[in-house]
């Protein structure tokens, strides 16, 4: 059965302007102000990057699930995603800083990497634990050697702040990509595959 619409639970334009492209109408469905969003996003102590971006996932699922029936709206299904990058073990999440983020990339020169993506949908239940589907997308990304002069401009032009991992992979970052592997849109941050697979599972077919 079709549904009318989703919710989507992120603050991503990326993740809202690939959903719109694939004829699915989104209605937004923010944290409120007094809502500790990004305390959700702290790494676990020798946490695995795969198991990292699933858990955040799954957190943020649960309070918009809880958001929604806070807030009395119509029921419709929500979707929650989460990226994060992975050189090795180790978690590249969002830069706090310009700083950080020329770490960040000056660690991804030359490199090649994972783009992990987690995408959840869940439908309240009337009575007992809402029902979840989820999936996740695993790519890899291999940069090639970026000076020290373009990742200063890079990181001056502000395309790095809010991404995981430092960077835009449909900006100005493609510059430097010698070869992917796996899917474009999930290292955007939402799988295409994938977030069709789930909806589908939801009661949404896209085709």
């Amino acid at each position: 059965m079709n549904v009318p619409f989703i919710y989507l639970a992120s603050q991503s334009p990326r993740r809202k302007q690939l959903l719109e492209q694939w004829g699915v109408r989104c209605e937004l469905l923010l944290p409120d102000a007094e809502e500790d969003a990004e305390s959700l996003e702290q790494v676990l102590p020798g946490e695995a990057p795969a198991t990292y971006v699933q858990r955040v996932t799954g957190l943020k699922l649960e309070a918009s699930l809880a958001r929604l029936k806070r807030r009395g709206l119509t029921p419709a299904p929500v979707l929650c995603a989460d990226t994060t990058v992975a050189l090795g073990r180790r978690i590249m999440g969002k830069p706090g800083d310009a700083a950080e983020a020329r770490a960040m990339l000056s660690d991804l020169s030359g490199q090649r990497h994972r783009v992990l993506t987690a995408v959840a949908v869940g439908k309240a239940a009337r009575r007992g634990a809402a029902t979840v589907w989820s999936a996740l997308s695993t790519s890899q990304v291999h940069f090639d050697a970026i000076s020290a002069a373009q990742i200063r401009r890079y990181v001056d032009s502000g395309e790095p702040m809010g991404k995981a991992g430092a960077y835009a992979i449909q900006g100005q970052a493609a510059m430097w990509t010698t070869q992917i592997s796996g899917s474009y849109s999930g290292i955007m941050g939402l799988p295409a595959f994938e977030t069709a697979q789930v909806l589908a599972a939801a009661g949404m077919d896209l085709l």
